[in-house]
């Protein structure tokens, strides 16, 4: 996978996850220590989030960082 492709993803993957958590992206966003506008962003697939971020996000979701970034060995 090429950064692209794993930055578009991750904020499938973290969509995916919000929704079924029925959270907004404002508590989300609080719920992992950052901005909804930063949210935003990598929602969109505008920003590559840090491994601290991901990781508060993993966490503030309830799930895995391999349910966010799922990593297929082929």
């Amino acid at each position: 996978m090429n950064r692209e492709e794993i930055i578009k993803l991750f904020a499938e993957n973290l969509r995916i996850e919000r929704a079924r958590k029925k959270l907004p992206q404002e508590k989300l966003a609080e719920l992992a220590n950052i901005t909804p506008e930063y949210l935003s962003r990598i929602e969109s697939g505008k920003f590559s989030p840090s491994l601290v971020v991901i990781t508060n996000l993993a966490l503030a979701l309830d799930v895995s960082v391999d349910t966010l970034i799922p990593i297929n060995k082929k």
